[in-house]
């Protein structure tokens, strides 16, 4: 019976892997899977549990690398694009089982693509625009190319609208889309007055003006107060013009505090809701 233990604890014992990221990618295949039969055996958390899919995680880099060298020339930084790859292999590492009648590296790739296709999808565009425009501007550009190759000049809207079946607007809507894709710095040296050098970008833009937001509520609310009492007009008068306290305001109309705060209250809900009112 000691034999036999014995046996079971040697057959299940592991490698000890000092560097899993110099393993060979022929030699990784045979050791992952060794080392997913055992991930599947032992109690996550534990101190083997962690070693054993951390091995995973390092041994199977290589795929990650094949898979980042196919959008080399999508970005500048390649560091970048491993790193998310390695989020889509550790998904990988968690959802594959060795009952599946399939290689771990067959398994694995399309979890690392998809997840640096995702990353680019979310953080390519300068601005937010919504898919359906990010979609379109990718058909834009392929329809502005084959139009621009077949005339021999840049393509109207209507021609693009014919070739890509979508509405004149819908086309102008894909290409105003298509400028969120890139930004320029409010930084960026725009060239000036020549006698007055370079000027940064942001010097040509103007502010918000807070103000401005408040036009639309002023005109809402002419109307509103016109239509009060004249002694409700009076009392918003004093309160928010002359800027009265209520007790002063009780008594240059011979009335209380209370009763001044009680108009007041009254008034206001009154204002409030004719402004959060639709109109018809």
């Amino acid at each position: 019976m000691a034999t036999t233990t014995q046996a079971v604890t040697v057959s299940e014992q592991l490698p000890q892997i000092t560097a899993p990221q110099s393993v060979a990618p022929q030699d990784a295949r045979a050791l992952s899977k060794l080392f997913f039969g055992r991930l599947a055996t032992v109690e996550e958390g534990t101190a083997e549990y962690q070693y054993v899919r951390n091995t995973l995680i390092e041994m199977n880099m290589s795929l990650v690398r094949y898979a980042a060298g196919r959008f080399r020339n999508r970005a500048d930084d390649m560091e970048d694009i491993v790193q998310v790859g390695m989020i889509g292999l550790i998904k990988a590492i968690d959802r594959f089982e060795l009952s599946r009648d399939t290689q771990f590296a067959t398994f694995a790739v399309p979890y690392i693509v998809g997840e640096i296709k995702r990353f680019f999808r979310d953080t390519s565009w300068a601005v937010h625009v919504p898919r359906r425009l990010q979609e379109a501007r990718v058909e834009l550009a392929k329809a502005t190319e084959e139009l621009s190759t077949r005339l021999g000049r840049a393509p109207r809207v209507a021609e693009l609208a014919a070739l890509m079946d979508l509405t004149e607007d819908e086309v102008v809507e894909a290409q105003v889309a298509a400028n969120g894709y890139h930004s320029t710095s409010l930084d960026a040296a725009v060239h000036g007055d020549p006698d007055e050098g370079e000027a940064a970008l942001a010097d040509f833009i103007g502010e918000e003006d807070p103000a401005l937001e408040l036009v639309e509520d002023f005109h809402t609310l002419a109307p509103l107060i016109a239509g009060l009492e004249e002694r409700d007009r009076e009392i918003l008068r004093l309160r928010f013009v002359d800027e009265l306290t209520q007790s002063q305001i009780g008594d240059r109309l011979g009335v209380s505090q209370m009763h001044v705060s009680r108009l007041l209250t009254r008034t206001l809900k009154r204002l409030r809701a004719g402004m959060l009112t639709p109109a018809g």
